[in-house]
């Protein structure tokens, strides 16, 4: 049995950035013409006028100022209003490929390892482009990886399931290292036409490196101390696109086929849960929720984040404890918490206990407690 550390964390941020501003004036013109388009029946009562959005809205409801995206102005067309990507030929890498290497790489030079070091690739987001080959297997094709590859998904949580299971093979001597990645389009399931939801996501992919303790040479390391993983069954967080859509005809282009949500519910549920989770986590392990220097959360919604931690300290963080990147990435689902731990680690002291969790639709949730070498 191993020792295992993470030695290197990496981001790849695309060239893009929405504002608030910017997507409300979209938004807002699709509502005025839908409204005018559809004046008789919304007189008759037939169909619901639509109500326009505002930045100060969104902000108050999220948190959210702005968002990168892989393509601008696609989402920003009224007409169109969803990302254009087109279609690459077999021969070429895929775009979560892409976004994955861009971040693998920068991972690989903080932990101070080249691909002769790794011996597997985890790609663990919320959404595949394909069912099959596996984009870690392209990623690993790409960085000229040797050894073995496999996706994961668990929505939200994917990166600390991903960080369990790198560190398990890592522990039990069946790799020397492991990169997981977490490429996050977003804004490709994203519904840009609901006020409730246009706004959430972001796209952006994250790198984590794993390995064992006695291999490890960089500047940036922390003990896995532990992990914990927890799901339970929900529809309140939803995607029902699919293969088998073609089977139904009657669903094709169906709301539920994007990103759908019960907002309310699934605060009410989750909050709770995650806090409850990392308490018992530390408690399993002997350590103290006061000893903790910081807390790198999901980053899906700023009352949420503010809500766990004041559960757990009983009182309210600061922004050194819980640092927040959600007001200029928003919700880069799986990716959100890493982008968070990559920002804001090199500042911790040697010996620094630290969480890093994730939650989301499942509900799933996940805490790996880290301290600083």
């Amino acid at each position: 049995m191993h020792n295992v550390v993470i030695s290197g964390t990496g981001l790849y941020t695309p060239a893009n950035s929405i504002s608030n501003e910017e997507l409300v004036q979209s938004f807002n013109t699709y509502v005025a013409q839908f409204n005018a388009d559809n004046a008789e029946t919304i007189a008759s009562g037939e169909v619901q006028a639509l109500t326009e959005s505002s930045a100060a809205f969104i902000e108050k409801a999220s948190g959210i100022k702005s968002r990168f995206v892989m393509d601008k102005d696609g989402i920003l067309d009224p007409q169109r209003m969803a990302p254009r990507l087109p279609e690459r030929s077999n021969d070429e890498w895929s775009v979560l490929c892409q976004m994955a290497i861009g971040a693998a790489e920068q991972a690989l030079q903080r932990a101070g390892k080249t691909a002769a070091d790794i011996d597997g690739v985890i790609v663990a987001c919320s959404n595949l482009q394909r069912a099959y080959p596996a984009i870690a297997i392209e990623v690993q094709e790409a960085l000229g990886i040797q050894g073995f590859g496999f996706d994961m998904n668990v929505a939200c949580s994917s990166a600390t399931f991903g960080i369990q299971a790198a560190a398990n093979s890592v522990q039990l001597g069946q790799a020397r290292a492991i990169l997981m990645v977490n490429p996050e389009v977003c804004t490709g399931h994203l519904n840009f036409r609901d006020r409730d939801s246009h706004f959430i996501f972001g796209d952006a992919a994250t790198a984590v490196v794993i390995e064992r303790a006695d291999t490890a040479t960089s500047k940036h390391q922390f003990d896995v101390v532990s992990t914990k993983l927890l799901t339970k069954f929900s529809n309140n967080i939803r995607n029902n696109f699919g293969f088998l859509n073609r089977a139904a005809e009657e669903g094709i282009g169906a709301r539920d086929k994007l990103f759908v949500q019960e907002g309310r519910k699934v605060f009410k549920d989750v909050c709770p849960m995650v806090a409850e989770l990392i308490g018992e986590h530390l408690e399993e392990n002997k350590l103290n929720v006061g000893d903790v220097k910081r807390f790198w959360l999901h980053q899906a919604n700023l009352s949420m984040n503010h809500l766990i931690v004041r559960k757990l300290l009983g009182r309210e963080a600061t922004e050194e404890e819980a640092p927040v990147i959600l007001d200029t990435y928003a919700n880069t689902s799986s990716a959100g918490s890493v982008i968070a731990f990559h920002k804001y680690q090199d500042d911790l002291a040697a010996g620094s206990l630290a969480v890093l969790s994730s939650f989301g639709a499942g509900y799933s949730i996940g805490s790996v407690i880290l301290r600083k070498r």
